[in-house]
């Protein structure tokens, strides 16, 4: 028996697994649990995130604003899977980051390969997950994004595995959780100049169409920002995709 083997059998005696809503045994959540979490029919656009917009996309009354400007769109679509507070996701999503249960990355994992297809989105070229600091990634262990991506990769298209550029992009400033962050402006500044792009990365990623996964958004800052440098290297289209949208109260 292996380490590992060894090391689960030890804390599955100790801490038994049970849902994290219900406290049923035998899952992290359970499948009636699961059942449960709606998948959001009405996206918004990630910009104003107020007019509602096929797929996520940029609305119209935002598309002219950036016209206007000479602003270049870097974030295509912003798809949102479920309601942050609905059945209680809030908590799983908790859970997972916070008290280290990386096998819930398989259902929250579903949870946005069941969006992506009610949306019928395009198949990405590759997916790329928002990286953690190596600072944040030593504490937790795993990163959360990543988890994610690896189930998206091998199960949105049966029979083909999208490729995943887990090295793309770096995160080079460790910076406060956005979920610790009230303000919205302070949101938006913690983010600026957190990532950067490996300069031999940059083929990778030349006119393509790019699926960008985390777990939660709030205000589309740290989307919106690995967004950007992915346009300014070539990137052809970024979309986003997360489990739930967290609201500032």
């Amino acid at each position: 028996m292996s380490f590992e083997r060894i090391k689960k059998f030890i804390l599955d005696t100790l801490f038994p697994i049970s849902c994290v809503i219900c406290k049923k045994e035998n899952a992290w959540f359970c499948q009636n649990c699961f059942e449960k979490i709606e998948i959001v029919s009405e996206q918004v656009c990630p910009y104003c995130e107020k007019i509602s917009s096929t797929k996520g996309a940029i609305c119209p009354k935002c598309k002219l604003y950036f016209s206007k400007k000479n602003k270049e769109i870097f974030l295509d679509n912003l798809l949102v899977s479920a309601k942050y507070k609905r059945g209680r996701l809030s908590k799983v999503i908790h859970v997972y980051k916070y008290n280290f249960i990386s096998d819930l990355s398989i259902p929250l994992g579903k949870i946005i390969l069941k969006a992506l297809v009610k949306n019928n989105i395009p198949i990405p070229d590759l997916i790329i997950p928002i990286p953690l600091h190596p600072r944040r990634l030593r504490w937790r262990g795993f990163n959360q994004a990543e988890l994610l991506a690896d189930f998206i990769s091998l199960n949105l298209t049966i029979g083909l595995e999208i490729p995943i550029e887990k090295n793309v992009l770096q995160r080079k400033k460790y910076t406060p959780p956005q979920m610790k962050i009230k303000s919205y402006k302070e949101r938006v500044s913690n983010m600026q100049g957190a990532f950067c792009l490996k300069k031999e990365e940059i083929k990778k990623i030349k006119n393509q169409n790019i699926l960008l996964i985390d777990d939660v958004s709030t205000t589309g800052s740290t989307l919106l920002e690995c967004a950007k440098i992915l346009k300014f290297f070539g990137a052809k289209k970024v979309f986003g995709a997360v489990i739930a949208r967290q609201e500032i109260s």
